[in-house]
């Protein structure tokens, strides 16, 4: 492709059910010119996430639905390729929201400069940067984990749940994961640390695996998936439990609501706090959450996983992967080398 030419993928129409490569398009554009206060940036990673399929839906949320035949935004990390801009160089590598295109001439506001002397690049988009943070935030704001409690993860081998996990490890709790693999559940144990791991595919009763496995009950409930799994955790919590509620990747594709258990009276009796969050509420502490997390990182403490895929003309099928379990540890796409 052509310096002079951009190539980006928008949302082509609105998914029905699981995703499909129908629902995105590749378009051709000029290469953007930066105005006064931007820079070009060109894009070297994309982060795809399972939130982004709740955007596609035509519905209010927590943040506005992807506009059709529009670039779908997300969080990239790229080099800067042109700047009149003192407080970026041409070179200097940055995180921003500017989402699925080759190039973008971004606001300097809106980036974050890169420092690859603390980690390597990619951990910008993982460990260290929106999905570590979640963890971060949802662990130390809302679940605070105490020595000798008990902490069940659920979606536990993806970016935000091994990372949740381990900062329960950190403060001394037992840690209890849930994934959908014997290789996930073998990699959270065997190389993270992780107390007891169940396979949610091999377990007839989910109920009675976590009962068997927390015989004192659960004290935190960091929530990825929602659905039959949180169910069934919900209904084994202690008195005075905390319950991140994180995400709620098993009803992302469904068309219909997810009727369940209705969790009123387990919260009520057991006086227990369940708080939904959103990562842009901690914006202000950003900067000490990656700090913390950087720290840890360099003291073996957190340990984590990427699975990269190779090419821009992939991106859709990384996404689509998300929800067919492809994936351990934060889903990337590289879509260039650094200059």
């Amino acid at each position: 492709m052509k310096l002079s030419q951009n190539e980006q993928i928008v949302l082509a129409s609105r998914p029905e059910g699981a995703p499909s490569r129908d629902n995105f398009k590749f378009i051709h554009t000029p290469l953007p010119e930066p105005e006064a206060g931007q820079v070009l940036v060109r894009t070297l990673y994309l982060s795809v996430d399972p939130y982004m399929r709740g955007r596609m839906k035509d519905t209010k949320s927590y943040a506005p639905p992807y506009a059709l035949n529009e670039v779908i935004k997300g969080g990239a990390i790229g080099q800067v390729v042109d700047s009149s801009e003192p407080n970026l160089r041409k070179g200097d590598f940055v995180s921003g929201m500017w989402g699925w295109q080759r190039y973008a001439a971004v606001n300097t506001g809106d980036l974050s400069l890169i420092d690859t002397e603390e980690a390597p690049l990619t951990a910008y988009l993982g460990a260290l940067g929106l999905t570590g943070l979640t963890a971060y935030f949802g662990m130390e704001d809302i679940g605070k984990p105490k020595d000798g409690e008990t902490v069940v993860v659920s979606g536990a081998a993806g970016a935000v749940g091994m990372i949740a996990g381990q900062i329960g490890k950190i403060v001394g709790a037992r840690v209890v994961g849930i994934a959908g693999s014997d290789e996930k559940c073998a990699y959270l144990k065997e190389k993270l640390g992780f107390d007891v791991v169940l396979n949610y595919k091999r377990e007839s009763d989910m109920s009675a695996a976590i009962e068997r496995v927390c015989p004192d009950g659960v004290d935190v409930y960091f929530d990825n998936v929602g659905g039959d799994i949180s169910d069934a955790v919900l209904r084994h919590i202690n008195r005075n439990a905390r319950i991140p509620l994180c995400g709620q990747i098993s009803s992302y594709n469904l068309e219909k609501p997810d009727i369940g258990m209705r969790p009123q009276t387990l919260l009520l009796t057991n006086t227990a706090l369940m708080k939904g969050f959103l990562l842009g509420d901690y914006a202000k502490s950003f900067k000490e959450g990656r700090v913390k997390l950087a720290k840890w990182m360099k003291e073996g403490l957190i340990q984590y996983e990427e699975n990269i895929v190779e090419g821009f003309d992939q991106t859709p099928e990384a996404f689509m992967g998300l929800f067919s379990g492809d994936n351990l540890g934060k889903q990337l796409v590289k879509v260039a080398d650094p200059e």
